[in-house]
């Protein structure tokens, strides 16, 4: 049988237990190296160097001419996908459209600080963004649902998506099903760091934009690193991780069942199952076997390899309050408690992207169709960001507005700060120098 990495948490030493919490993209430098010519080629060829990273590094027969998707690609589409595809992508993109319109804030709102003084928000959308959908380990549609419905709700104007090409030098089909219904009718095939350069640089086809979200392989998350200062590069989302935690009311071969979900992803994803109990820990362990023969070759490999490496495993706790403290240490993107309380642990956790409740809310159906963003963010990034919203793709500007009654108040106390900082501007523009101009008609 393989051997599954299996730690006894309170057995090891601070570094053992520090290891756990490092991801596979921990250390990009190897990436920075090699992205960077990249990111220099297409800034300085444009349209000839994605065409060309397309067929040398994703092996796609793509031209300078045939790197936007057209419209005849997108309703050839809807005949290559099944029906029944076709359905799931219509009741994902309904809950997650569902999900998103109540998160979107109201366009102002104004507040009477003081009588006669207002203050507020006004929040308008970002003019361009670009969503990235990957494609290396599998084709993902629903990414394409999760990018691109808060941002058509948000009401970008300008939405694109980019995605490495198949072989054969098209787009899945199946993402470009998901992308029309979705309401996104731009399309480039570009992957990768080249893909990041195009929408940070903008080519002769692809147009610049001001962000880009969306997760991608550690040759993406290398290139918004170096490419930060020039488009906005969103939460950081990079390879899969998630974390099973499991109290002693449930089976441990569920739990197992549930540590491949993301496991199976590529082999620099990661996937912890948790758990006090060393039945359920055992049990799991005894499971996998049969798991694993209902999965194809390949993602048998890639959780293999995930689940008896450095990043997976299984962790045994003496106590469900060393799980939890496990769990906030790890800061997951996805969280499960199985548990048939779910409720009663989920106040003892805080740092999670996504926490999944009981044992019918598996990781599957947070990805694909409960409505919940399922681009989140990764490498302990959940301890200060959030899954992607509704409010990633719309910007705040404050709004103030002071009445004659009202002014002479702030301007005595602004008047104040200022001189006190030692702003002489700031104080004049408070002064008698004002009063006077206010008195002054046209």
């Amino acid at each position: 049988m393989t051997e599954v990495s299996f730690y006894e948490y309170s057995k090891l030493s601070s570094d053992e237990k520090s290891a756990l919490l490092r991801r596979s993209e921990t250390d990009i430098s190897g990436f920075i190296e090699k992205v960077g010519p990249i990111l220099e080629a297409v800034r300085t060829e444009g349209d000839r160097a994605v065409a060309r990273f397309g067929r040398e590094l994703d092996k796609a027969d793509v031209s300078e001419s045939s790197i936007k998707v057209t419209e005849a690609e997108f309703d050839a589409a809807f005949k290559l996908v099944e029906d029944d595809v076709i359905g799931a992508i219509k009741f994902g993109i309904s809950n997650i459209r569902t999900f998103h319109e109540e998160q979107k804030p109201e366009a102002m709102w104004l507040k009477e600080i003081r009588p006669g003084a207002f203050a507020g928000d006004r929040v308008t959308p970002i003019q361009s963004v670009a969503l990235y959908v990957p494609r290396g380990k599998g084709s993902f549609p629903s990414v394409t649902m999760m990018t691109s419905v808060p941002a058509v709700v948000a009401g970008v104007p300008n939405l694109a998506i980019v995605t490495p090409p198949t072989p054969d030098g098209t787009v899945d089909a199946a993402t470009l099903v998901a992308a029309r219904l979705a309401g996104v009718d731009t399309v480039y095939k570009v992957g990768g760091a080249q893909a990041v350069a195009a929408v940070a640089y903008g080519t002769e086809t692809i147009k610049p934009a001001l962000k880009i979200v969306g997760p991608g392989s550690p040759w993406v998350v290398a290139a918004k690193r170096l490419l930060s200062g020039v488009i906005d590069t969103g939460l950081p989302a990079g390879p899969s991780e998630a974390m099973i935690f499991a109290d002693d009311t449930v089976h441990g071969g569920l739990a197992a069942l549930d540590l491949l979900i993301e496991a199976e992803h590529g082999p620099d994803s990661s996937a912890y199952l948790v758990t006090h109990s060393r039945r359920v820990a055992e049990e799991a362990i005894a499971a996998l076997p049969e798991h694993w023969g209902r999965m194809t070759e390949q993602r048998v490999g890639f959780s293999k390899t995930v689940l008896t490496g450095k990043c997976g495993g299984i962790v045994l706790t003496s106590s469900i309050e060393e799980s939890y403290a496990f769990v906030n240490a790890y800061a997951p993107e996805h969280l499960e408690i199985l548990s048939t309380d779910a409720f009663a642990h989920l106040g003892h956790i805080t740092e999670a992207a996504e926490i999944l409740l009981g044992p019918h809310t598996p990781v599957s159906i947070g990805n694909f169709c409960l409505g919940p963003n399922a681009v989140l963010p990764t490498s302990r990034w959940a301890r200060t960001y959030g899954p992607l919203s509704v409010t990633d793709f719309v910007k705040r500007s404050s709004i103030g507005y002071v009445t004659a009654p009202a002014y002479p108040e702030f301007a005595a106390h602004a008047r104040k700060l200022a001189l006190y900082e030692g702003f002489s501007s700031h104080a004049n523009a408070v002064s008698d120098v004002r009063d006077a101009y206010l008195k002054t008609k046209g």
